[in-house]
């Protein structure tokens, strides 16, 4: 059972890959993004939808099973946890417009990656402080918050570059 809930707390293992495991966390939620949105995807709707659910799934994840993750792995907010990290970066991918070819969809998913990664680094307010929440809730709302404010400033950098980018996207 502890190797089950290690699993999940861990993003299915990227909470275990070498330096900065967050952003292999990231990186795995932006590949699933990427492979629901490729020519043969579920088209942005069905994206969203699948992404919403992402969201949801870390964040039951983390919350149910941070106090296991912080005796787990002997600290609060490891580094190790990385179902937090798949729920920001699905939330900041959440709705965006839709791509028309393959460049464009890289252009799309890699401003969500950098934004949510500088997001869940930098850490705004309010973010910084509700890492001081209790166990699950500690290592996942800055995630989620991370993630909204990179929603918003990619939705606003791709809406308003839209019509200059033309083709690209």
């Amino acid at each position: 059972m502890n190797r089950l809930r290690a699993a999940l707390v861990t993003g299915l293992g990227t909470g275990y890959l070498p330096i900065a495991p967050g952003t292999w966390g990231s990186a795995a939620s932006a590949g699933v993004y990427l492979a629901l949105s490729g020519p043969f995807g579920v088209g942005p709707a069905g994206c969203s939808i699948t992404m919403a659910a992402v969201v949801l799934a870390g964040a039951l994840v983390c919350v149910a099973l941070g106090p296991f993750a912080e005796r787990h792995f002997g600290r609060k907010d490891p580094s190790q946890v990385t179902a937090d990290e798949w729920a920001g970066q699905a939330l900041a991918l959440i709705g965006l417009p839709a791509a028309t070819t393959s460049a464009g969809l890289l252009i799309i998913a890699g401003a969500s990656f950098a934004a949510f990664r500088l997001f869940d680094i930098l850490k705004p307010p309010p973010a910084n402080g509700l890492q001081r929440l209790p166990a699950g809730w500690g290592i996942l709302v800055d995630d989620l918050i991370a993630g909204a404010y990179a929603n918003v400033a990619v939705q606003a950098v791709l809406r308003l570059a839209v019509p200059a980018l033309g083709a690209v996207l």
